[in-house]
Order: C-alpha cells, then structure tokens, then sequence
C-alpha cells in the first residue's frame, strides 16, 4: 500500500506545512464569491491553470520548476502542466493532471495513480488534462470563471485557462481576479506561519554573511554564502528575488545583480555594503535587506546615514496598525530622513519646505514597502476601490497606497543613496538646490546607499515583526567581530573551497 504525505515535508528539520492551507484558500474565495451579486452560485465553477514546463530556448535542459502563484495558493500543486477546479457552490475541489507517457517512469520516477495524486493534495477529484471538458460538464459548469486580469507591479496580465472544448461554455474573465486577488492580501495563520519560517531562514543566512564578509572578496560570495545557507539550512531552494549584493558604490543601485551587473566587484576596506537578499520556501517569500561597513567597523559618516535610515524604519514600525494609510508612512520615513540630514548638516532650510519639493525622494526614490506573500511583490497593491497610485515622485513608486488591515503582510525599507543622476537634478534645480550644503555633499558622492528592509505582518493593534537580524550599530559591529574571532581574518579562511583559476 502507497504511503501519502498529507503535508508538505522537505525534511524533519523543515517547516512541515498542512495541505489542509489551500483547502482554506479555497474555502475563503468561495466567501467571497458568494458575496459577490454578479457571481451565481449554482453553476459558477472557478478553473485554474497551473505553471507550465519549459526548457532553456530550444534546448531540452529543464530549468526547476516554481509553480504559478495563484495556483500554489489555490492547491499546492508542485508539479507543471496542471489545471484545477473549484465549484463556487460547494466549493468542491477538481485537479486535472497531464497523463504522462509510460518512458516517464524511467526517465523520471513513478507514475502516481491519480488517487495517490488525491490524497496528496486533498482535494475531491482528479482527472487528466485530456478529460476537462467533460468533468466540467458533468459538474453542470454554467459559467467558468477564469484569472485574467493585470498585475499592477510588472505590468503583465494573468494568463486565462485555456483547454481543447472551452467554447462550449459560458466564461467569465472580469470577476476572479479581483477576488482571489483580494484573498491573497489577507494571509491565513497557516500562511503567517511560512513567513515567519522563510525569514526566520533568510534572517540567520543573512547574519552568516555578517561574520563572513572580509574585504578583498567577491559580492557574488556573498550571494553564494546567502542562497547556500537559505538552502542546505533551511530548506529554501528557490529565492524570492535575484539577490543584490552591492558593494561601495553599487548600493546605490536600487536593484543591482542582475546580469548586466551581477554582483561582481571585489569588495573593498571602506565599502559600506547594501545586501538585499530573501530565500523563499513553499512558493512564499521574504525581503531582507541588511547593510553596514565591509570591515565590521561604522565610520562616522556611514553610522550617520545608517542610523537616519534606522530611525525612519523604526519610527514606520511602531506606527504601523489597522486604519494607518501607507502613503502617510512613506512620508513620515521621508521626513525622518530629512531631518537627520538637516541634522548632520548635509541639508540646511526647513523640512516641511522640503517636502513640498519633493526633496525626499532624491535621497529615497523607490516606496517605503510592498505587499509580500507567494510573490515578493505580492498582488492587491492597486486594486478597484482602493486608494489609486500617487503621481509625486517618490511617492508613485509606491507598490499600493492603501490602508492597512489585519492580516496584511509588508516589508518596511526606507533607504537613503547617494544617486549621481537624482543628485545632478536636484542641483539643478534652483528650488531644490537651495537646501544643499555642497561642501558636505561631495563627501558622499562615491558613498552609495543604505536600506533596512524587514518584513512585518498587520495585527489587530499593531504588527509583528518577523524579521530578526541586528540592527543597531552596536549589535553589527559586535556580529561581525564574533565571525572574525569564528572565521579569521583572512578572505581565503571564510571560502569553504578555494578553485584556483590558473
């Protein structure tokens, strides 16, 4: 007799995850679907079509695969080339699964019978993909409402299902997306549970950056050194983003590591390095960014910045709670920047003039934070009803501008960088160059940038913090001694292996 997992269960040490989460998905769209008066609930039947399988260009080499994310939320599905089911009324539950040749077994592993594929997954039903039409036809499937709609962070739409027979039923693309949109903005306990796990991970692989970093290494060391940990400590196969790994001027570039620029500098003794970097586990995400000085020791201009950013993150944390606009939280870390640049004597003028400028978003032109969840830019940021996206700058880059409620899951980033491109407008324009001390500025011109990024989920008279790496100055500094009390000094004694490249 087979043996089915009814969890998901990567190792003993691994989070163990419940599949009894995406019945709960399931069973919380259908609410809000009832509660929709354009859906029926007599005949509505919710059809999704899960990631496909594909190979590099017009090779056969399979890159691995990461299921579509409002499919995992839905079902939980990990293999490609699947579509599922949900009848609005009962909330009855339909996989439909490829019918894989018998050469699989070789190439591949063991065809699973498709109750194995039921128990797995706990749903009701489970089909081949060549039976759709008619399963939904005898499901008395009136209307078939499918996910089409557009993703407001990359500008891309939702592919709607498609299958051989689907002009034989009644469709509906305008409904679901919203919806199952809005659902996935609101996380469950079981999901709050894989947030917490996926930065408790990402947080202890970032740390063990800290007390390895050694001038004279590679950024991409640090990649490796984060992605090996996230991995072979946690689990996390997959990361939630490309990571940025920005050494000295590099973090000043805002998503830096990407392949015209993957984190290939040699790190040097003065850098101040800006590492945003987040392991992801389950198809659910993190978003961490940690910086501080490659040596392990703050100069007093680095501290400075380092702590301006500190206090605006800090201040946005303690005041996050339901019925808080994000909007006014990305102006308060502006404005905390600001003054402690005023502060320090870098800025000179009043702030609220300042602000009326627009002056912020020189030194912060990205928002203060997103949505995080199955996507690291998770969906609902601007969805119908809600607070449209600013136009001022800075500000329009926000990923939603909405008002917080519990359940909510975010990340908090302020930063401050020093951008040659924002700096050269700002100086010229007369009412903007006006607050400049320039004697203090051309000090920071090669310095780069600073962001702290923690994650935090809404509750109902505040918010948690699930990020857990140090922050203060104090606390760094003291990490990073510890590893090179642990690892050494030398660059070469934190390599686990040297290859020579003669």
């Amino acid at each position: 007799m087979e043996h089915v997992e009814s969890a998901f269960r990567l190792s003993e040490t691994a989070l163990h995850i419940p599949v009894k989460l995406h019945k709960d998905n399931r069973s919380r769209l259908c609410d809000r679907l009832h509660c929709n008066p354009s859906v029926k609930r007599s005949g509505s039947v919710v059809l999704l079509q899960g990631g496909q399988s594909q190979t590099r260009y017009c090779s056969d080499t399979e890159p691995v695969f990461r299921q579509e994310s409002y499919f995992h939320w839905a079902f939980g599905v990990q293999e490609p080339d699947c579509y599922g089911a949900i009848d609005v009324d009962t909330e009855k539950s339909v996989l439909f699964v490829p019918k894989l040749p018998e050469s699989y077994a070789i190439w591949m592993g063991t065809l699973q019978s498709l109750d194995f594929i039921k128990k797995r997954y706990h749903v009701d039903e489970v089909h081949y993909v060549n039976e759709i039409s008619f399963v939904l036809k005898t499901l008395n499937a009136n209307v078939l409402l499918l996910l089409e709609g557009l993703n407001t962070d990359s500008g891309k739409k939702t592919r709607a299902a498609a299958f051989d027979g689907i002009s034989k039923f009644t469709i509906d693309t305008v409904v679901l997306h919203s919806e199952i949109s809005e659902c996935r903005v609101f996380k469950s306990n079981d999901e709050l549970e894989i947030l917490r796990y996926t930065n408790r991970v990402s947080s202890e692989a970032h740390k063990e950056v800290m007390r390895r970093i050694r001038p004279g290494m590679k950024e991409f060391q640090m990649e490796s050194i984060f992605l090996h940990y996230a991995y072979y400590n946690g689990g996390c196969r997959h990361s939630s983003y490309t990571c940025i790994c920005g050494s000295g001027e590099n973090s000043s570039v805002l998503h830096y590591g990407h392949a015209g620029a993957p984190n290939n500098r040699t790190i040097r003794d003065g850098d101040i390095c800006l590492f945003d970097m987040g392991a992801e586990y389950y198809c659910y995400t993190s978003d961490i960014t940690c910086s501080y000085p490659a040596n392990g020791k703050f100069t007093n201009d680095q501290k400075v910045i380092y702590e301006a950013v500190l206090r605006a993150n800090r201040a946005v944390l303690n005041s996050i709670k339901p019925g808080v606009s994000w909007l006014d939280m990305h102006h308060l870390a502006e404005r905390i920047i600001l003054e402690d640049l005023v502060s320090f004597g870098l800025l000179v003028g009043d702030v609220n003039d300042m602000m009326v400028v627009n002056l912020g978003a020189t030194f912060m032109p990205h928002g203060i934070g997103h949505f995080m969840g199955c996507d690291v830019h998770d969906v609902g940021g601007y969805q119908q009803g809600s607070p449209e996206r600013p136009t001022k700058p800075g500000a329009c880059s926000l990923r939603t501008a909405r008002t917080l409620e519990n359940g909510m899951v975010l990340t908090i980033e302020p930063g401050l960088y020093f951008i040659d491109k924002l700096l050269g407008e700002a100086l010229g324009n007369p009412n903007v160059a006006r607050f400049f001390n320039r004697d203090v500025l051309l000090r920071f011109y090669s310095f780069g940038g600073v962001r702290i990024e923690d994650n935090v989920a809404v509750t109902v008279d505040g918010c948690e913090l699930l990020t857990c790496v140090p922050r203060g100055v104090h606390e760094i500094e003291s990490l990073m001694a510890d590893g090179r009390k642990l690892y050494g000094i030398d660059p070469a004694s934190c390599s686990d292996l040297l290859i020579s490249g003669k």
